[in-house]
């Protein structure tokens, strides 16, 4: 997993997990869902949804992998495709803080905590394009060292989510929400470069290109 001749180090990694699967593009979504709903019941959903998205991006991300290497699929590929996936979505989401369309109101959560817990976990705790990420840098992963890495990061993002939906109340009070909004609007132009990144490190890959950084490798 190399940036030009260099590892990409943790920080990176960490920061990239925390763009993709991070707390901030969940809070709104997260406290739209459970609006009205007593605060030991969200904690439990936070729970429920923290501990399936989390088994899921594992398992997901180590199945992906497997099934790369079975099926012969190339690094440049994922990485093409984690950027493409990543890019639309990407684009979508900064197209949207200037549309003046009002957002569909909520469906509410269903009453079974496991049931409720996996409605909130696509897409809101867990992203395409950040499914997309994990599996590009476990492909691209050279040692068992370093899959742990990655691995022990991606459940520590995840734990911040938790912590997140846990405190969701607490968290969009005052002048967070603007705050937040502020944070959004750059990290959407963020992840639009960084999913340009993921496409230039899978032509470069390819040799169709030269001068990209490579980024998951």
């Amino acid at each position: 997993m190399q940036v030009g001749q260099r590892m990409i180090t943790p920080a990176q990694i960490f920061i990239l997990f925390f763009v993709t699967l991070g707390p901030l593009k969940l809070l709104g979504p997260f406290a739209a869902r459970t609006r009205g709903i007593p605060e030991e019941r969200l904690r439990k959903l936070a729970l429920w949804a923290f501990g399936i998205a989390t088994v899921a991006v594992v398992i997901g991300g180590l199945a992906g992998q497997i099934l790369v290497a079975k099926w012969g699929i190339s690094l440049p590929a994922v990485e093409l495709t984690a950027g493409i996936v990543f890019f639309l979505v990407a684009l979508r989401q900064l197209m949207e803080q200037y549309s003046n369309e009002c957002a569909p109101a909520p469906q509410p959560v269903a009453d079974s905590p496991l049931a409720a817990g996996a409605h909130l976990v696509f897409p809101i705790v867990l992203t395409p394009y950040g499914i997309a990420a994990v599996i590009a840098l476990l492909v691209a992963s050279p040692t068992s060292a370093r899959t742990t890495i990655i691995l022990l990061l991606l459940v520590f993002v995840m734990c911040l989510d938790l912590l997140a939906m846990w405190f969701v109340r607490r968290i969009l009070t005052g002048f967070t929400p603007i705050v937040l909004r502020v944070v959004g609007a750059v990290l959407a132009v963020l992840q639009v470069a960084l999913s340009i990144e993921f496409i230039l490190a899978g032509l470069s890959s390819l040799h169709l290109m030269s001068g990209s950084n490579g980024l998951v490798r």
